[in-house]
Protein backbone atom coordinates (compact mmCIF):
# COMPACT_ATOMS: atom_id res chain seq x y z
CA UNK A 1 0.00 0.00 0.00
CA UNK A 2 1.21 3.59 -0.98
CA UNK A 3 0.88 6.67 0.44
CA UNK A 4 0.99 9.99 -1.19
CA UNK A 5 1.28 13.10 0.71
CA UNK A 6 -1.07 16.18 -0.65
CA UNK A 7 -0.46 18.37 1.72
CA UNK A 8 2.75 20.35 0.14
CA UNK A 9 0.58 20.45 -3.43
CA UNK A 10 -2.57 21.78 -1.73
CA UNK A 11 -0.82 24.77 0.02
CA UNK A 12 1.25 25.60 -2.94
CA UNK A 13 -2.42 25.94 -4.63
CA UNK A 14 -3.62 27.87 -2.14
CA UNK A 15 -0.67 29.80 -2.25
CA UNK A 16 -1.20 30.54 -5.71
CA UNK A 17 -4.95 31.46 -5.34
CA UNK A 18 -3.96 33.87 -2.52
CA UNK A 19 -0.79 35.37 -5.05
CA UNK A 20 -4.01 35.58 -7.80
CA UNK A 21 -6.72 37.31 -5.22
CA UNK A 22 -4.20 39.84 -4.34
CA UNK A 23 -3.33 40.43 -8.00
CA UNK A 24 -6.73 40.92 -8.59
CA UNK A 25 -7.26 43.07 -5.67
CA UNK A 26 -4.27 45.18 -6.73
CA UNK A 27 -5.32 45.18 -10.32
CA UNK A 28 -8.84 46.69 -9.29
CA UNK A 29 -7.34 49.17 -6.69
CA UNK A 30 -5.27 50.72 -9.62
CA UNK A 31 -8.30 50.79 -11.82
CA UNK A 32 -11.00 52.54 -9.49
CA UNK A 33 -7.68 54.78 -8.45
CA UNK A 34 -7.09 55.51 -12.79
CA UNK A 35 -11.10 56.17 -12.92
CA UNK A 36 -11.08 58.25 -9.94
CA UNK A 37 -7.83 60.39 -11.46
CA UNK A 38 -9.83 60.49 -14.85
CA UNK A 39 -12.93 61.81 -13.08
CA UNK A 40 -11.47 64.32 -10.60
CA UNK A 41 -9.62 65.17 -13.66
CA UNK A 42 -12.55 65.95 -16.16
CA UNK A 43 -14.82 67.18 -13.22
CA UNK A 44 -12.23 69.68 -12.46
CA UNK A 45 -11.63 70.66 -15.95
CA UNK A 46 -15.50 71.29 -16.33
CA UNK A 47 -15.56 73.60 -13.20
CA UNK A 48 -12.70 75.43 -14.45
CA UNK A 49 -14.30 75.75 -18.10
CA UNK A 50 -17.66 76.86 -16.20
CA UNK A 51 -16.12 79.42 -13.91
CA UNK A 52 -14.56 81.33 -16.74
CA UNK A 53 -17.61 81.45 -18.23
CA UNK A 54 -18.93 82.61 -15.02
CA UNK A 55 -16.52 85.07 -14.88
CA UNK A 56 -16.91 86.46 -18.66
CA UNK A 57 -20.93 86.64 -18.06
CA UNK A 58 -20.12 88.93 -14.96
CA UNK A 59 -18.19 90.98 -16.67
CA UNK A 60 -20.48 91.54 -19.58
CA UNK A 61 -23.12 91.64 -17.08
CA UNK A 62 -21.20 94.50 -15.45
CA UNK A 63 -20.75 96.17 -18.78
CA UNK A 64 -24.27 96.14 -19.21
CA UNK A 65 -25.42 97.28 -16.00
CA UNK A 66 -23.24 100.33 -16.77
CA UNK A 67 -24.38 101.13 -20.17
CA UNK A 68 -28.05 101.12 -18.47
CA UNK A 69 -27.32 103.15 -15.43
CA UNK A 70 -26.13 105.65 -18.88
CA UNK A 71 -29.34 105.24 -20.55
CA UNK A 72 -30.94 106.06 -17.63
CA UNK A 73 -29.15 109.11 -16.89
CA UNK A 74 -29.60 110.22 -20.46
CA UNK A 75 -33.37 109.55 -20.50
CA UNK A 76 -33.44 111.56 -17.21
CA UNK A 77 -31.53 114.27 -18.68
CA UNK A 78 -34.00 114.12 -21.89
CA UNK A 79 -36.62 114.52 -19.83
CA UNK A 80 -35.42 117.08 -18.15
CA UNK A 81 -35.10 119.57 -21.28
CA UNK A 82 -38.14 118.55 -22.33
CA UNK A 83 -40.29 119.48 -19.19
CA UNK A 84 -37.92 122.63 -18.86
CA UNK A 85 -38.77 123.33 -23.24
CA UNK A 86 -42.12 122.76 -22.17
CA UNK A 87 -42.02 125.37 -19.68
CA UNK A 88 -40.74 127.96 -21.95
CA UNK A 89 -43.26 127.03 -24.60
CA UNK A 90 -45.90 127.39 -21.97
CA UNK A 91 -44.70 130.52 -20.72
CA UNK A 92 -44.39 131.87 -24.61
CA UNK A 93 -47.33 131.27 -25.27
CA UNK A 94 -49.13 132.30 -21.90
CA UNK A 95 -47.43 135.69 -22.38
CA UNK A 96 -48.87 135.36 -26.34
CA UNK A 97 -52.38 134.69 -24.46
CA UNK A 98 -51.91 137.46 -21.97
CA UNK A 99 -51.29 140.04 -24.47
CA UNK A 100 -54.53 138.87 -27.05
CA UNK A 101 -57.13 138.43 -24.25
CA UNK A 102 -56.30 142.51 -22.45
CA UNK A 103 -56.25 143.54 -25.66
CA UNK A 104 -59.67 141.74 -26.89
CA UNK A 105 -61.12 142.91 -23.62
CA UNK A 106 -60.03 146.55 -24.40
CA UNK A 107 -61.62 146.24 -28.00
CA UNK A 108 -64.84 144.57 -26.38
CA UNK A 109 -65.58 147.25 -23.58
CA UNK A 110 -68.53 149.73 -24.85
CA UNK A 111 -68.17 153.94 -23.18
CA UNK A 112 -69.55 154.12 -19.93
CA UNK A 113 -68.31 150.68 -18.45
CA UNK A 114 -64.82 150.61 -16.06
CA UNK A 115 -63.37 147.73 -15.44
CA UNK A 116 -61.91 147.21 -11.56
CA UNK A 117 -60.88 144.01 -11.58
CA UNK A 118 -59.64 140.71 -14.20
CA UNK A 119 -58.47 138.05 -12.26
CA UNK A 120 -58.01 134.24 -13.39
CA UNK A 121 -59.25 131.45 -11.53
CA UNK A 122 -58.18 128.06 -13.39
CA UNK A 123 -59.53 128.01 -16.57
CA UNK A 124 -61.82 130.63 -15.62
CA UNK A 125 -61.18 134.44 -15.70
CA UNK A 126 -63.46 136.49 -13.72
CA UNK A 127 -64.67 140.09 -14.04
CA UNK A 128 -66.04 143.23 -11.95
CA UNK A 129 -66.46 146.84 -13.05
CA UNK A 130 -68.89 149.15 -12.73
CA UNK A 131 -71.25 150.29 -15.54
CA UNK A 132 -73.71 153.85 -16.08
CA UNK A 133 -76.28 151.42 -16.87
CA UNK A 134 -77.71 147.90 -17.07
CA UNK A 135 -78.18 148.47 -20.73
CA UNK A 136 -73.83 148.85 -20.67
CA UNK A 137 -73.37 145.66 -19.04
CA UNK A 138 -75.89 143.72 -21.29
CA UNK A 139 -74.00 145.33 -24.36
CA UNK A 140 -70.57 144.27 -22.78
CA UNK A 141 -71.98 140.85 -22.33
CA UNK A 142 -73.13 140.94 -26.32
CA UNK A 143 -69.48 142.09 -26.95
CA UNK A 144 -67.68 139.26 -25.05
CA UNK A 145 -69.86 136.38 -26.35
CA UNK A 146 -69.37 137.89 -29.87
CA UNK A 147 -65.09 137.55 -29.71
CA UNK A 148 -63.39 135.20 -31.00
CA UNK A 149 -61.40 134.34 -28.00
CA UNK A 150 -64.01 134.70 -25.13
CA UNK A 151 -66.63 132.01 -24.26
CA UNK A 152 -69.19 130.76 -21.90
CA UNK A 153 -69.92 134.82 -20.67
CA UNK A 154 -72.20 134.75 -17.78
CA UNK A 155 -73.08 137.48 -15.39
CA UNK A 156 -72.95 136.65 -11.57
CA UNK A 157 -74.37 139.48 -10.18
CA UNK A 158 -75.52 143.12 -11.36
CA UNK A 159 -76.01 145.01 -8.10
CA UNK A 160 -77.44 149.21 -8.20
CA UNK A 161 -75.33 151.69 -5.93
CA UNK A 162 -75.35 155.71 -5.40
CA UNK A 163 -71.71 157.44 -6.62
CA UNK A 164 -70.84 160.17 -4.61
CA UNK A 165 -72.07 162.76 -6.93
CA UNK A 166 -75.55 161.54 -6.49
CA UNK A 167 -75.73 159.73 -9.65
CA UNK A 168 -77.19 155.58 -9.81
CA UNK A 169 -74.24 153.29 -11.11
CA UNK A 170 -74.12 149.35 -11.11
CA UNK A 171 -71.22 146.93 -10.26
CA UNK A 172 -71.33 143.94 -11.84
CA UNK A 173 -69.22 140.62 -11.89
CA UNK A 174 -68.88 137.92 -14.52
CA UNK A 175 -67.51 134.93 -15.40
CA UNK A 176 -66.15 133.51 -18.70
CA UNK A 177 -63.72 130.81 -20.59
CA UNK A 178 -61.47 130.87 -23.47
CA UNK A 179 -61.11 129.67 -26.68
CA UNK A 180 -57.58 127.50 -26.38
CA UNK A 181 -56.26 126.47 -29.97
CA UNK A 182 -53.89 123.51 -29.82
CA UNK A 183 -50.35 124.32 -31.27
CA UNK A 184 -49.69 123.58 -34.77
CA UNK A 185 -47.35 120.79 -35.17
CA UNK A 186 -44.72 120.87 -38.16
CA UNK A 187 -46.47 117.37 -39.67
CA UNK A 188 -49.70 119.85 -39.92
CA UNK A 189 -47.68 122.48 -41.33
CA UNK A 190 -46.52 120.23 -43.96
CA UNK A 191 -49.90 119.24 -44.23
CA UNK A 192 -51.20 122.41 -45.07
CA UNK A 193 -48.45 123.05 -47.43
CA UNK A 194 -49.67 120.01 -49.23
CA UNK A 195 -52.64 120.62 -51.76
CA UNK A 196 -54.37 117.88 -54.05
CA UNK A 197 -53.02 117.60 -57.27
CA UNK A 198 -49.54 116.85 -56.15
CA UNK A 199 -48.49 120.53 -57.27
Amino acid sequence: MIRINLLPHREEKRKARRQQFYAFVGLVVVIAGAVWFLGFTVINRYISVQESKNAFLEKEIDGLKQQIAEISKLKEETDALLKRKQVIETLQGNRAETVNIFDQLVRRVPDGIRITSFNQNGDKFDLTGESISEARVSTLIRNLEESPLFQQVAPIEIRSAMAPNGRAIYSFQMRMGIERTAPSTPSDKGANKTQPGGR
